[in-house]
């Protein structure tokens, strides 16, 4: 929960009070991006996140953009209608940090050291911390590249040519130019923030007040922009998949041998450079790569999740033997943890450091499990917790994921060798109450 104390007209923020991240930069600086980015990874472990992008809002309030005109300083209606957005955006930032949200990302230029001290005023006010990412970029031509890449696809531009947005959008980044005050070591040096210099070439980072701003810096610094591909698989079909168990450390079914031979030849085919590849600590994940016959790295992070007294049981038996739990698992399949082993959500921790990676990297192939699949891909896809255990990672089928603007393209490559099915289908409308009377009353004397 979100607890803060009044204490006479300030507000004294506790420890676990909201957090409100601001970010500051000219037009073209990656703000969105990073805004996108930092709320995907704070949702995926576990921070109720929202970002709130007064374009957006000045989009929904303006239907049509005109030109570059509307941004000058000394456009009187322009300024009203922006101030206007960025208002009405903080206070749905109020509204969402009151109902339960922990962290806010409030997108906008707030390129002026007065509209910060406004911001940072409306955070005192109603107890929450402020922490601001600036990013800094003088490289014409990562600028370039992002305003082809993002903002010529926005609304505001549907109806023109290329070169004429890009001259429109230059000249609003003009704009903005003139006034606009960098966070400053001297001035500024009372506030929480990090800047991004040249892309993640330097940054500095001032006054962390806690572990939910360190977990921010830290991500932000390993965050890249150059252009890369993920690949992700499962291990090549296992004797217990064959058999229908979950778990275990089985070696590769002849299919699952035929499958590598093909995954080696699918790699191969993509001509990647300096390809890195890693695998679980168990058996079927290492035969898979010997077969791809690539250098490879062993995670014990990615080890499939660990079914505890349920391990190479099959779903049968375990509703059998142990009905209570089986149901219980159709109820919340994310949180439920199986007796002695794990969750969704301890895997979701577990695997942080493989993201941290990840990010660092440029082409990677993880050859890993469903479970683990699922949480890393449920990251890259902004998937909820709902969604999560859920999603479909068939075997012998990989996984290309490419970064495209602020997201993710996916694409699906079944490599034609059979396997088992061992997708579970979300169970319909399970009634916890009917379902665990009914497995108390079929509950074997052992138990």
């Amino acid at each position: 929960g979100n607890i803060c104390c009044k204490k006479d007209k300030s507000t004294l923020c506790m420890t676990n009070c909201p957090t409100l991240i601001v970010t500051v930069g000219l037009p073209a600086r990656g703000k969105t991006y990073i805004s996108k980015k930092l709320t995907r990874y704070l949702n995926w472990i576990g921070v109720p996140t929202k970002e709130f992008n007064v374009g957006q809002y000045r989009r929904e309030c303006l239907k049509i953009y005109k030109s570059f005109e509307f941004f000058r300083p000394d456009n009187e209606e322009g300024l009203k209608i922006r101030q206007q957005c960025a208002s009405t955006a903080l206070n749905d930032v109020r509204q969402y940090l009151a109902d339960g949200g922990h962290v806010a990302v409030f997108d906008a230029t707030n390129t002026t050291r007065e509209r910060r001290e406004t911001i940072t005023a409306f955070a005192e006010q109603n107890g929450f911390k402020v922490f601001f990412v600036e990013s800094v970029c003088e490289d014409p031509e990562v600028i370039a590249e992002n305003i082809v890449q993002v903002k010529l696809g926005s609304p505001d531009y549907t109806n023109c040519n290329t070169e004429e947005a890009m001259e429109d959008f230059k000249k609003r980044i003009k704009c903005y130019e003139n006034s606009y005050e960098t966070l400053d070591e001297v001035l500024d040096r009372h506030l929480s923030y990090i800047k991004i210099m040249d892309v993640g070439r330097r940054y500095l980072v001032n006054q962390v007040q806690d572990h939910i701003q360190s977990r921010i810096v830290y991500y932000l610094m390993n965050i890249h922009i150059t252009p890369r591909s993920i690949y992700l698989c499962r291990h090549g079909e296992s004797d217990l998949n064959v058999k229908g168990c979950i778990g275990g450390d089985s070696g590769l079914s002849p299919r699952g041998k035929e499958f590598a031979k093909y995954l080696h030849q699918f790699i191969q085919s993509q001509e990647i450079s300096d390809l890195k590849v890693w695998t679980s600590q168990m058996k079927r994940t290492i035969q898979t790569a010997e077969a791809v016959s690539v250098p490879y790295e062993q995670w014990k992070a990615l080890n499939e999740i660990d079914a505890g007294v349920c391990e190479e049981m099959m779903y049968e038996e375990i509703q059998q033997h142990y009905p209570l739990e089986f149901a219980m698992r159709d109820q919340d399949k994310y949180r439920y943890r199986y007796p002695k082993g794990e969750s969704y959500e301890d895997l979701v921790q577990r695997l942080e450091p493989v993201i941290m990676e990840l990010e660092r990297q440029e082409h990677v192939l993880v050859i890993c499990h469903q479970a683990v699949m699922r949480c890393l891909l449920a990251y890259f896809l902004d998937k909820t917790a709902e969604e999560l255990p859920y999603l479909k990672c068939p075997l012998h089928t990989v996984l290309k994921l490419t970064p495209v603007a602020y997201g993710c393209k996916v694409e699906s490559m079944y490599l034609n060798v059979d396997a088992v099915n061992t997708h579970r289908e979300r169970p319909e409308n399970v009634n916890i109450h009917r379902t665990t009377e009914d497995a108390l009353q079929t509950v074997p004397a052992h138990l």
